[in-house]
């Protein structure tokens, strides 16, 4: 018997697929202290402006801002954007560190959910793109809008 928010996703980095290519994603625990997870569960996080480092064979996140849980006691937080630990396996961090050590290489936070009752972290190896990236990836999707757009309007017609 799951929770009833298992499987939605609470939170979402919309800008990490503007700003970076994503090669390779990886699922992540998080080590949440008291009240947090009822913060998260209220999705009262923001990921847009977190990244990731590995330290001593270990994964953090850093700027992964929390709120406050407004229910809570005394022994909520009081650092909403403190580094959280990351629960991976030895054998992923290892591949990230060796990857993520290439040039233009990044690590980014792209969803948070709960599966199971404990909050997942969705994060992904990304390499930046450039400004011409960006520019043409606009523009295969303003084509792709129009030629939906385009077709629609010829649904219409044969109607």
């Amino acid at each position: 018997m799951g929770k009833k928010n298992d499987g939605k996703v609470l939170a979402q980095n919309k800008k990490a697929s503007h700003d970076y290519f994503i090669e390779e994603t990886f699922e992540a625990g998080m080590v949440l202290t008291g009240t947090e997870i009822k913060s998260v569960r209220n999705a009262r996080v923001n990921i847009n402006d977190a990244f990731a480092t590995i330290r001593n064979g270990e994964i953090h996140i850093h700027n992964m801002h929390i709120s406050p849980f407004e229910q809570g006691n005394r022994h909520n937080p009081t650092d909403p954007t403190r580094a959280r630990k990351l629960l991976m396996h030895k054998v992923q961090i290892n591949k990230l560190l060796g990857l993520s050590k290439q040039e233009g290489y990044s690590i980014i936070p792209l969803k948070i959910y709960v599966r199971n009752g404990y909050a997942k972290l969705l994060i992904g190896l990304g390499k930046g793109k450039k400004q011409y990236d960006k520019r043409e990836a606009a523009a295969k999707r303003d084509a792709q809008r129009d030629i939906q757009r385009i077709l629609r309007e010829k649904q219409k017609v044969a109607r």
